[in-house]
């Protein structure tokens, strides 16, 4: 097989190798993962692949053309949107899966167990960092349920709009989410104490009641940086006997929250690996789980299809609604919807945001979109969610940990070293090449979808086996590595004052 075609009504096909002049049809060499024209495109006309547009020819383009940035331009997309036509419910499971977490007070399960040191600002990140990193793998030896003590820093939390704007609000959500997340066991908040985002505010706002696993602290009414580490550190000191406390008990699938997320790709991402992931994804809402796909640039041009299976009306003019922020968003910022996909993406075969869009939204199955929610908000429905974010993988991670996210499932085509904290984080491979290139990183390869004929359902089911596995405490690579202390960047949004 030397090419693909993932629908007869396209007019482009995937070449699976490099492609020579006379292969396929091929008037130009294509290389691999890049798109062969397969009839004459006239200029201006549309050009195809998933049965959907992903753009349109920018010149008169040949059969046997090599179709990409050079010849193919984006247009916005104005989409006539339906709503709820293309419901599919899960059928439920016919027995119910398994896993061993930690069931909180609160009902919630986690899988992971952490103490995390959260920051209002940035002016309180050194002393995080010093308190969390005083608590060794030797010094936590002794507790060997606490998988770990963990700074949250960032780099705003001052300077900005206060209560009542977006930004504020966002950076609140995103600490209250972290804070409340079932995978900690045990909080302690520092601060400066004349910031912006002051901690007493999001204690009040938020109904979090300080205690034995909840403790707070401004750097300012300790005394200075010393006084606050020593403090932090006696705190979570007090802290480990109880957070270690916690013991794995047996807890339904149906308690797990999954983020759905992808960086790194290219052309193999909507063929191999996101379609196994949304197969794993209907599993787990067959079982009453929920998955949360995000990065809304990166569904544009593809959200249609999302709103066709909104369960009704109004979730789906959330979606859109998501959709009008983003576009007014970027244009007052004097961006373009189209600024992604990046670099790294179109050399793997990705040409526009909409060939990009219409990949990444296979992650999210087929079963009927439940919920649609803003920004590291409390995702609330079972089943297949929708949560705003950036295309940025980080920062959109974040959200979703924020949103009570217990596990990350990250498919990559070019290769990307990611972990979140305390969210366990398995990688995906869309291609064998990679996969065998980077197998320290890389935990389920379904590049041998085109390389071994497996089907997108076996790959999907060996995915959602092992959700269920790092659910019950089993490291995923990046895990293993150590990867995960330095990726938390909650989203900043509006001006820096």
């Amino acid at each position: 097989m030397s090419t693909v075609r993932l629908s007869d009504a396209d007019n482009v096909v995937t070449a699976v190798t490099p492609l020579q002049i006379g292969q396929e049809g091929a008037t130009q060499m294509i290389p691999r993962g890049h798109k062969l024209a397969t009839q004459d495109i006239p200029m201006g006309a549309p050009v195809i692949k998933y049965a959907q547009v992903i753009g349109y020819a920018a010149e008169d383009i040949a059969a046997g053309s090599h179709v990409h940035t050079h010849n193919l331009e984006f247009r916005n997309v104005d989409m006539a949107y339906e709503f709820g036509t293309n419901l599919r419910p899960a059928k439920p499971a016919a027995k119910p899966d398994t896993f061993m977490g930690y069931r909180r007070a609160s009902g919630r399960v986690g899988t992971r167990n952490y103490i995390a040191v959260l920051t209002s600002v940035n002016c309180s990140a050194t002393a995080a960092r010093m308190i969390a990193g005083h608590f060794t793998p030797e010094k936590l030896a002794a507790y060997p349920n606490v998988d770990g003590v963990v700074a949250f820093v960032h780099g705003t939390g001052c300077g900005m709009a206060g209560q009542g704007s977006e930004g504020f609000e966002a950076l609140q959500r995103v600490m209250w989410g972290y804070a409340r997340n079932p995978n900690v066991g045990g909080v302690l908040m520092a601060g400066l104490g004349c910031e912006m985002n002051q901690i007493d505010w999001l204690v009040e706002a938020y109904g979090l009641k300080p205690g034995p696993l909840f403790q707070s602290m401004n750097i300012q009414d300790v005394g200075g940086l010393r006084k606050t580490i020593e403090l932090g550190i006696r705190k979570i000191e007090a802290m480990l006997p109880i957070v270690n406390e916690a013991q794995r008990t047996e807890c339904p699938a149906s308690d797990l929250m999954v983020a759905l997320q992808c960086g790194g790709s290219d052309a193999w991402s909507g063929i191999t690996a996101n379609p196994a992931v949304g197969y794993a994804c209907d599993l787990l809402v067959a079982q009453g789980g929920t998955g949360v796909l995000a990065e809304t640039p990166e569904i544009y041009g593809a959200e249609h299809l999302l709103t066709a299976r909104a369960v009704n009306r109004e979730v789906g003019e959330k979606l859109v609604g998501l959709i009008r922020w983003w576009e007014d968003y970027t244009a007052r910022n004097k961006g373009s919807m189209d600024n992604n996909p990046s670099p790294g993406n179109k050399k793997g075969g990705l040409t526009t945001i909409l060939e990009k869009s219409l990949g990444a939204a296979a992650k999210g199955g087929t079963t009927p979109l439940t919920g649609v929610y803003k920004y590291a908000e409390p995702v609330t429905a079972k089943g297949f969610t929708f949560m705003d974010s950036p295309g940025y993988d980080p920062a959109s991670v974040t959200g979703q940990i924020a949103s009570g996210c217990t596990l990350v499932c990250f498919t990559t085509g070019r290769g990307s070293a990611f972990g979140a904290k305390p969210s366990p984080s398995m990688k995906v491979a869309t291609n064998t090449e990679m996969y065998t290139r980077m197998t320290e990183d890389m935990d389920v390869n379904a590049g041998t979808i085109l390389s071994e004929g497996k089907t997108v359902e076996d790959v999907g089911r060996e995915i959602y086996a092992m959700w269920l596995r790092m659910a019950s405490g089993e490291k995923s690579k990046s895990e293993a590595q150590g990867l995960g202390d330095f990726e938390f960047v909650p989203w900043q949004i509006g001006a820096v004052m």
